[in-house]
């Protein structure tokens, strides 16, 4: 298996494991918080949700630049709005993986805000990071909101507490 194989079988993986999370988000609580310095449900879910294209970004571009983005999330009022946005990502961040080579795994990629350069580091480092990191750090933030809205958490890795 080469290395792509190997990213593209991961994210495949826990993009069903982020996709059975999404599912249970209540879209009537979308607006829920569970303090004031925490992000409302709804962002968090579309934050979860749009993470899963930002392979996009890495493997088709070589730097993204905060000052010059004009970033709006998207507004959801459903989970299935939720799921779509996911579904799409992964589907466009497997064909973009698919389609690069070794040599374009280890080409630079910069994130920066201006003049300043936040890091730089390989794109494979980008993905795993970046990309497939910050899901899963949220995902695991999600997963609590959900507990604390005493709704069933999902299993990832094998069953839940609520799946036993």
């Amino acid at each position: 298996m080469d290395i792509k194989q190997g990213l593209i079988n991961e994210l495949s993986m826990e993009a069903a494991n982020t996709r059975k999370m999404l599912e249970r988000v209540p879209a009537d609580k979308l607006e829920w918080q569970p303090h004031n310095k925490s992000m409302p449900l709804r962002r968090l879910a579309v934050h979860v949700a749009e993470l899963s294209n930002w392979p996009v970004l890495v493997v088709n571009d070589d730097e993204l630049d905060f000052s010059k983005m004009d970033y709006k999330p998207p507004v959801i009022t459903t989970t299935e709005e939720l799921l779509d946005i996911h579904e799409k990502g992964v589907e466009q961040a497997v064909a973009a993986i698919r389609n690069m080579s070794d040599e374009d795994l280890m080409k630079p990629w910069t994130l920066r805000n201006g003049e300043h350069i936040i890091f730089q580091l390989p794109k494979i480092a980008v993905l795993r990071g970046m990309c497939f990191n910050h899901i899963y750090h949220h995902r695991g933030q999600l997963s609590v909101y959900l507990r604390l809205l005493d709704i069933q958490v999902p299993g990832m890795y094998g069953p839940s507490a609520d799946e036993m």
